[in-house]
Formats: C-alpha cells, sequence, structure tokens
C-alpha cells in the first residue's frame, strides 16, 4: 500500500547524481515532506519559481548551470529570495562554506551526507514551520 500524500513542507532537492537525489527525496518523503526533484541549477531555478518550495537542497557541483550560480539567482529574484538554501557539496574547505554563506546559502553539508543529518538540518532551519518534525 502506497504512502499517504504528505501535506509537509514542500523540499526541492537537486542533484545532477540521480541515486543521491532519488535516495534523499525518498528519505524526506517518509518522514513527511513533500519533494521535487531536479538534475541540474537551471531546472532547480525554473522550479523554485513555479512552485516556491519551503527549502531547497542544492548541489553546488551541477551541470548546465551550478549550484553557485542559481543560488545566486534564486536569492536574486524577489519571488524566491526568501526561500533557504542548504548547499552540499563534495569539498570541505573552509573557503566553500564561507562562499556557500555569502551567494545566501543557510548552511553547508559535506557529501557523503546521511539522510539523517540532512533532515536534521531541515528540521532546524524550517522549525516549527514544518510539521514533519518525526
Amino acid at each position: 500500500m502506497a504512502p499517504e500524500p504528505s501535506s509537509g513542507p514542500l523540499v526541492l532537492v537537486v542533484d545532477d547524481f540521480d541515486d543521491n537525489r532519488e535516495m534523499f527525496a525518498e528519505f524526506l518523503e517518509l518522514s513527511g515532506y513533500r519533494v521535487l526533484q531536479a538534475s541540474n541549477g537551471r531546472d532547480a531555478v525554473e522550479r523554485a519559481d513555479a512552485s516556491l518550495p519551503d527549502l531547497v537542497v542544492m548541489d553546488l557541483s551541477l551541470p548546465v548551470m551550478d549550484g553557485w550560480e542559481a543560488t545566486r539567482r534564486l536569492k536574486a529574484n524577489p519571488k524566491t529570495a526568501n526561500i533557504p538554501v542548504i548547499a552540499l557539496t563534495g569539498h570541505s574547505a573552509q573557503r566553500e562554506e564561507e562562499e556557500a554563506l555569502h551567494v545566501g546559502c543557510v548552511a553547508l553539508l559535506t557529501k557523503p551526507c546521511p539522510p539523517d543529518d540532512l533532515l536534521a538540518a531541515i528540521v532546524k532551519i524550517l522549525g516549527s514551520k514544518s510539521e514533519a518534525v518525526p
């Protein structure tokens, strides 16, 4: 039997690696979130503008348009500027974190990122707005 559709917060998961994106999406759906997916930065910007998610999980290394530029565009658009963005990166340098915060991300998580760590970051950011706190 399929789970009931969630009425929880909407999260846009952006990652060009299908397995990562699908794993995060499934875990978040099972945790009570609604999830949209995108595999590149251009699609992420378009989907965020069209659906206004509560939060975006953005891989920084993406094809077509990287996560850095996609985040800049989200933050420059008045319609999407207030959507929190969690950056995901395979690089854990201090400079990466500073740059992610500079372009408008609210947090940076290093890959490989366990789904529980991502969920904890989302709950921390959405706070009481989230109905999906486990």
